[in-house]
């Protein structure tokens, strides 16, 4: 089991191989497509993208004792190409759900960054590793829109290392 404390460095990105179970603490981010497409354009986002980790969920809407509601991933696919140009400006880590394009693995290992899983279905267990939750961005997208989250101990596991490794081969 590795632990990482954002924001993530490229020393932390080597470290990171197929499989491992990671707990991480600090800040991360959450964006989907509308909001990917949003921060390609804009030309100071309201966070550093430089060593950031982008979580692909959209909560629903936060529970009595909880700093936000349910929060499970969501299939990353759809943001593969959307993710680039976030890479290029220093995005480290991906978290959602599923397989990728041979397209993304590539560029993310060119980019020096890693996808990470988090398990589907477990968006209550996720929530409670969730301390705190801000809107930051894109208000008017709902549960779509931009939050900082402060994490403590969030769960993944290294779904694509910048080795050029899997957790997917053989499914394909």
């Amino acid at each position: 089991m590795i632990r990482l404390n954002t924001p993530i460095t490229n020393d932390n990105i080597k470290e990171l191989k197929v499989g491992e179970k990671v707990l991480i603490s600090g800040t991360i981010f959450t964006a989907r497509d509308q909001a990917h497409a949003r921060l390609i354009n804009e030309p100071n986002p309201a966070f550093d993208l430089n060593g950031s980790i982008i979580f692909y969920v959209g909560p629903t809407p936060k529970r009595e004792g909880f700093a936000i509601g349910a929060s499970g991933p969501t299939s990353s696919y759809r943001m593969d190409k959307l993710a680039v140009p976030l890479m290029e400006q220093g995005l480290k880590v991906m978290i959602g759900k599923g397989n990728r394009s041979e397209e993304f693995r590539l560029e993310m290992i060119k980019n020096n960054a890693v996808y990470l899983i988090a398990t589907g279905g477990a968006g209550a267990l996720l929530s409670s590793k969730i301390l705190k939750s801000k809107l930051i961005m894109y208000e008017d997208l709902g549960a779509e829109a931009v939050y900082e989250l402060e994490v403590k101990d969030f769960p993944c596991f290294v779904a694509y290392d910048v080795y050029g490794d899997s957790i997917f081969k053989g499914n394909q």
